[in-house]
């Protein structure tokens, strides 16, 4: 396919570039309560939908008859695809199937209350009806508006519509780096012109489509895109929508300079959540698949189970964050089945659990409970401790670690059945029914008159008897290592120094014999030696193929036959030390058969 529009593109876009003047005001300027007013229907809605959807849809993952080893909106990047080929998907890609309102209702029954759809994917093509260029739906035999319905029919049912859209396009003629698979364009790209169609496309979309809640940017990453184009581009759509909210990747991903702030309104994990959420007054929200690709992928069979998809969601709660699960649809305009089941019975969940996720803060417990999760909310100076039981005490007894208060009352949520409390060692101890009543999370009401009065307390024994020693929650000795957060870490790293070290202090309501494991990651063999209560274990990382790649090591058994608070170590074997990262330490009740 030829850019047929290429000269009126131009002619527009130079227009558009000598039109615009950078936004006097700058939006990050708003006083505390103006931003709180603005985020707060985001902040309440906890759950939303993402959906991948372009070209790459009709690929389904497969070029030339080889499925791609990447994810399937890549594919183009991945195998290296000319333009000139990956234009024939165009007049291939007609989704008959395509349905608004059903997609909408899929969401709305899943208990979702905002969807983020593509807009523009880095492979450029935009998923509307643009005036400026013809690589977008105008092109394809299908001849609808997808994003304008898709925004009425979230208007219908309640929900909020919102965009994603990428600064990265590979293939405008002016963006720059242009990539090497590029084999239709040879004149020198104009980055300011790009600038300018993209200001222009988003004019398009944030005065054509109605409101939209969020502006959701991607593929900033690379070195063109910089701190005032970023700042620039922020300011520019709040001024066409003011009350939109837009997320941090409209920022560069370069260290700032003195005196810059970082620009967006919430930071964006991808497929992990954060351990302990990013703490008081920052909003985020975990985008992850519900499979292994975020664009459609008919090889991708790797399905997360209904349980994980809850408690992913009751997890992200429980620290402050959004939930923004992804589904891809086919070419056609379907939402695959195995998608559509999963969120019927998170739906399920939703409908009889929704008071503990919408609107709810995070967890007052400074560390993550040792049989689920917390969300909290406070109204006329009582507090409502929603306790999300992922693990049922199978005696009945569940400690709320460190919680002093005493009870003003407490119910398990869906039964409404009263649940009696008194003060123990450790904490509030509640007797609970001596069955779960839903085995993906179970949810105990409790009311405290006033705030949550909670001592600190050491990691606990969880109800199976193993005790995990999360990376996040390590003492850390030494100049060089540190905690590191986000991507694929969530570990302990930059163990630079042989003489760091890393310790954690646990209680063990029941002593005994423990299998030792760890999660380690390394480039090359990493020797350190684990100490707790006079017993050594010695175990040497493997190499992984890199320090975001870990693997479960066997360490060996300790006895720990008192109960009572316990110190673990973990030291550098100083001779010939490599650098490695760890995630997490676990101890596991021993088994013979283990």
């Amino acid at each position: 396919m030829v850019r047929k529009n290429l000269l009126l593109w131009s002619i527009l876009a130079a227009l558009l570039a000598c039109a615009h003047v950078r936004a006097a005001a700058d939006y990050m300027d708003e006083t505390a309560s103006q931003h709180d007013a603005r985020m707060n229907w985001w902040r309440q809605a906890r759950f939303g939908m993402f959906i991948h959807w372009g070209l790459y849809s009709e690929a389904a993952g497969e070029w030339d008859g080889q499925t791609t080893s990447g994810a399937g909106e890549w594919i183009m990047n991945d195998k290296k695809i000319p333009l000139s080929q990956y234009a024939t998907l165009v007049p291939r890609f007609n989704p008959v199937k395509f349905d608004a309102a059903q997609w909408v209702r899929i969401a709305k029954d899943a208990g979702m209350k905002y969807i983020v759809i593509t807009s523009k994917h880095h492979e450029g093509f935009g998923m509307f009806r643009s005036s400026l260029t013809d690589w977008c739906i105008a092109s394809t035999p299908f001849p609808r508006d997808p994003l304008k319905e898709l925004a009425a029919a979230c208007r219908a049912q309640g929900l909020t519509f919102c965009l994603y859209h990428s600064i990265m396009d590979w293939h405008n003629p002016e963006y720059a780096p242009r990539k090497s698979w590029d084999d239709i364009d040879k004149n020198p790209p104009d980055f300011d012109r790009y600038d300018a169609f993209l200001k222009g496309q988003l004019k398009e979309l944030l005065t054509g489509y109605g409101r939209i809640g969020v502006l959701w940017f991607d593929g900033q990453w690379e070195n063109t895109w910089t701190y005032d184009r970023g700042a620039d581009l922020y300011n520019y759509v709040r001024a066409l929508q003011p009350g939109i909210i837009v997320n941090d990747r409209v920022g560069t991903t370069q260290a700032l300079q003195p005196g810059q702030r970082r620009y967006g309104d919430y930071k964006t994990p991808e497929q992990t959540i954060p351990p302990n959420g990013f703490g008081p007054g920052v909003d985020w929200e975990t985008c992850m698949t519900m499979n292994d690709t975020w664009g459609y992928k008919k090889s991708d069979h790797d399905w997360k189970s209904t349980e994980t998809i809850v408690r992913n969601l009751i997890d992200c709660a429980s620290k402050g964050g959004n939930y923004l699960l992804n589904v891809g649809p086919t070419g056609e305009g379907l939402i695959p089945d195995a998608s559509i089941e999963r969120l019927q019975e998170t739906g399920r969940w939703i409908k009889a659990n929704g008071e503990t996720i919408y609107g709810a803060s995070a967890s007052p417990f400074a560390r993550q409970l040792p049989w689920g999760r917390c969300t909290q909310k406070t109204a006329g100076g009582v507090t409502t401790l929603y306790l999300h039981v992922f693990q049922w005490p199978a005696d009945g007894k569940l400690t709320v670690p460190g919680l002093r208060n005493k009870a003003k009352s407490a119910s398990v949520l869906v039964s409404r059945e009263r649940v009696a409390t008194a003060s123990g060692e450790n904490g509030l101890v509640l007797s609970l029914p001596s069955h779960a009543p839903d085995a993906l999370s179970s949810t105990v009401v409790l009311r405290l008159q006033g705030a949550p009065d909670i001592e600190a307390m050491p990691i606990m024994q969880d109800a199976d008897g193993s005790v995990t020693l999360r990376a996040s929650e390590a003492a850390l000795h030494g100049g060089t290592v540190q905690y590191e957060a986000g991507a694929d870490h969530d570990n302990i790293g930059y163990w630079l120094d042989a003489s760091d070290w890393a310790d954690w202090e646990f209680k063990l309501k029941e002593g005994g014999k423990f299998t030792v494991t760890a999660q380690t990651a390394a480039v090359g063999s990493a020797s350190f030696e684990i100490s707790v209560s006079g017993q050594t274990l010695r175990a040497e990382s493997p190499a992984t193929g890199g320090y975001g790649k870990f693997v479960p090591l066997k360490l060996g058994t300790i006895d720990l036959p008192t109960p009572g608070r316990i110190v673990l170590a973990v030291h550098p074997v100083k001779a010939g030390w490599q650098p490695m990262n760890l995630r997490a330490i676990r101890l596991e009740p021993f088994s013979p058969k283990r």
